[in-house]
C-alpha cells in the first residue's frame, strides 16, 4: 500500500434530505426511500421538484452571528460538529495549528447572491448588505469552519463541480501522509437550489421533473439538492495515541480530467477510467479487491451509460453497485463527501445500499445495481466515484477499518 494513503476516518456527519444527522440520512438511504417533492419557490418554471433539507436545528447554528450565514454554510458548520462530536474529539484540547480544514462546493453562497441582486436591482447599490460577499464568496464555508472551531492549520476549499467532495477528501489524505497536519475535517456542502440554478440545469437537459432513478430503463435525468457531509480523518498514529477507534480507512485516491467537453463526459469514459485504476493502484489493490462501489449515478442517460461501461472494464467480477442520488437527489459539489460517507457506514455495517428509483436496468448496462432493498454484503474495500462538469474525476477507495 502506498504510504501516501495513510489516513483513517473518525467521525463522520450528515446533513442531507434524508435527514439533519448521520442515522436518519443512513435509514433514509437502507429504505431507498426518495425524497424528491414539490417545490414551490420553483413554481412557473419547467422543472419544480427538489429535494431540500428538512428543517435545520443544531447547538452550533444558535451562535452569535449565525444568522448572517449563507445556508451552504450552516449547513457545512452543522455537519462539521456531528463529525467532530462522532470522532470524540474536543477543540479546547487539540493543537489547533496541526488541525486543517478541506472544504468542497461547486457553487458558494446562491442565495445570499439572489439576494443580493434581488436589492440592488429593487433598491440600489446601497442596499446591499456588507455581509454580501462574506456570504456569497465560494470559500467561506471553509472559513466560517476554521473560525468557529478555531483551527489555525491549512485552510483549503476546492471546486471540481460534482467532484468537489471527493476531491477535497484526497487533498486532505495528501496533506495528513505529507507530515502538514495530524487531523483534517472535509466537508463537501452546496446549497444552491434556486431559480437561476434549476433553469440553467433545465436549458442542458439535465434535470428531472418526476424524480431521479438511477441506471433504470426511464431515467431522465437528477434531481437537485442540497446538503452537507463531513468526514474527519487522521494519521493513524494520532487517532491510536488518542486511542480513537477507526470507522474505515481511506486507502486510495485520484483525480483526472477527460479534457473533452465543457459538460458532456468522455464518451468512452476514458478520463472516469482512468481516475478508477489510478486510484486503485495508488490504494496498492487488484479490481478484484473491491466488495462495492458507490457510483457518481447521476440517473441522467448518458453518465450512467458511459459509468456503466467503465465499472464493466474495471470490474470484471460485477461487484455490488449502488447510487445515493435516488433517495437524497444530487447535491452537487457536496455528493463526493455525502456518499463517501455512505461508503464507511456500508463498510461498517456489511451492507450495501439499495439504489432508491432504480425498477428496471438499462438496456445493455449488464452491472450488478442493487435495488429494492438492502444486500448484506461482506466486503473489505469499496470504491466510490464522483464525476463533474468540466471533466472532472475524482474516486476514492475505502476500506474496513
Amino acid at each position: 500500500m502506498n504510504a501516501r494513503s495513510a489516513a483513517v476516518v473518525t467521525g463522520i456527519g450528515l446533513v442531507t434530505p434524508g435527514g439533519c444527522d448521520r442515522d436518519t440520512t443512513w435509514s433514509a438511504v437502507l429504505d431507498g426511500r426518495g425524497t424528491c417533492a414539490p417545490d414551490p419557490s420553483l413554481d412557473g418554471l419547467p422543472v419544480s421538484v427538489s429535494c431540500r433539507v428538512p428543517e435545520l436545528d443544531h447547538p452550533v447554528l444558535r451562535r452569535r452571528g449565525s444568522g448572517r450565514l449563507d445556508r451552504v454554510d450552516r449547513l457545512a458548520l452543522a455537519a462539521v460538529a456531528q463529525a467532530l462530536d462522532h470522532a470524540g474529539l474536543d477543540p479546547q484540547q487539540w493543537d489547533a495549528g496541526r488541525v486543517a480544514v478541506v472544504t468542497g462546493g461547486g457553487m458558494g453562497g446562491m442565495l445570499t447572491l439572489d439576494q443580493a441582486l434581488a436589492r440592488l436591482a429593487d433598491r440600489g447599490p446601497e442596499f446591499v448588505s456588507p455581509y454580501f460577499l462574506t456570504g456569497y464568496l465560494i470559500n467561506m464555508a471553509c472559513a466560517n469552519i476554521a473560525l468557529c472551531f478555531g483551527t489555525t492549520g491549512p485552510a483549503l476549499s476546492t471546486s471540481t463541480a460534482c467532484a468537489s467532495g471527493t476531491t477535497a477528501l484526497g487533498l486532505a489524505r495528501d496533506l495528513l501522509a505529507t507530515g502538514q497536519c495530524d487531523i483534517a475535517l472535509v466537508c463537501g456542502a452546496e446549497s444552491a437550489i434556486t431559480r437561476l440554478m434549476v433553469a440553467g440545469f433545465t436549458q442542458i437537459g439535465a434535470l428531472s421533473g418526476t424524480g431521479s432513478r438511477p441506471f433504470d430503463t426511464t431515467r431522465d435525468g437528477f434531481v437537485i439538492a442540497e446538503g452537507a457531509g463531513a468526514l474527519v480523518l487522521e494519521r493513524p498514529e494520532h487517532a491510536a495515541a488518542r486511542a480513537a477507534r477507526p470507522l474505515a480507512r481511506l486507502i486510495g485516491y485520484a483525480a483526472s480530467t477527460d479534457a473533452h467537453h465543457l459538460v458532456a463526459p468522455h464518451p468512452e469514459g476514458r478520463g472516469a477510467e482512468q481516475a478508477v485504476r489510478a486510484a486503485l493502484a495508488d490504494a496498492g489493490v487488484a479490481p478484484g479487491d473491491i466488495g462495492h462501489v458507490n457510483a457518481h449515478g447521476t440517473a441522467t442517460r448518458q453518465n450512467d451509460d458511459i459509468e456503466a461501461g467503465v465499472l464493466r472494464r474495471v470490474f470484471p467480477h460485477r461487484p455490488p453497485v449502488t447510487s445515493a442520488k435516488g433517495a437524497l437527489g444530487h447535491t452537487l459539489g457536496a455528493a463526493g463527501a455525502i456518499e463517501a460517507a455512505l461508503t464507511v457506514l456500508a463498510l461498517a455495517e456489511d451492507t450495501v445500499p439499495p439504489t432508491a428509483g432504480l425498477s428496471e436496468p438499462g438496456a445493455g448496462m449488464d452491472i450488478d445495481v442493487v435495488s429494492g432493498s438492502p444486500r448484506g454484503h461482506a466486503g473489505e474495500i469499496a470504491v466510490s466515484n464522483s464525476f463533474g462538469f468540466g471533466g472532472h474525476n475524482a474516486v476514492a477507495v475505502l476500506a474496513r477499518a
